[in-house]
């Protein structure tokens, strides 16, 4: 297993065929869907469609979502990490966006926000990016204060499909590390 971050509590890694149990738990959660759509995933096999689509963005574009395993027992927890998003969203087009998503049982523990910031030190020491970009469905309160936690910086709200959404920046120069 090669460990991409290490953190005081967290490992991530890349996604793998044998984290299909670990998605399936996390997607099949109406909870953990309530800002994505409120569309779980049902079957294993879905599980496994996320995980073939992110590792054909490893191949790609040399980056993907990452697994969040915890560091005393390798357990699945959920995924955090940076994706190259060709599309257009609110007027930017071929940029990095930080996301993470967690099992329910891990939420309010604080890995959200040590992940992201791990990330966030990743993106802008390893990969030397310019800007880092997020968005959260204005609801999402847990989100947005992880992304405002780590130094991201609420430049407005534009909508996403139906969803209105809160639009984050974050350039290196402005970036505490």
């Amino acid at each position: 297993m090669k460990i991409i971050i290490e953190t005081d509590r967290l490992l991530l890694r890349e996604l793998l065929p044998s984290d299909k149990e670990g998605i399936f738990h996390l997607d099949s959660d109406m909870d953990v869907h309530e800002f994505l759509g409120k569309n779980p995933i049902k079957t294993i096999e879905e599980a496994q469609t996320i995980i073939d689509f992110v590792r054909l963005q490893y191949q790609e574009n040399g980056i993907g979502r990452w697994a969040v395993l915890l560091k005393e027992n390798h357990e699945f927890i959920g995924w955090a990490g940076l994706k190259l998003v060709k599309e257009n969203i609110n007027g930017h087009q071929n940029f990095y966006d930080l996301g993470y998503r967690f099992i329910k049982s891990f939420w309010q523990k604080g890995y959200g926000y040590e992940a992201a910031k791990a990330c966030l030190d990743y993106a802008f020491n390893v990969m030397h990016l310019e800007n880092v970009y997020a968005h959260a469905v204005i609801g999402n309160e847990g989100s947005k204060r992880i992304l405002e936690k780590i130094g991201m910086k609420n430049t407005g709200t534009f909508f996403h499909g139906d969803d209105e959404c809160a639009w984050f920046e974050l350039n290196k120069n402005d970036y505490l590390q």
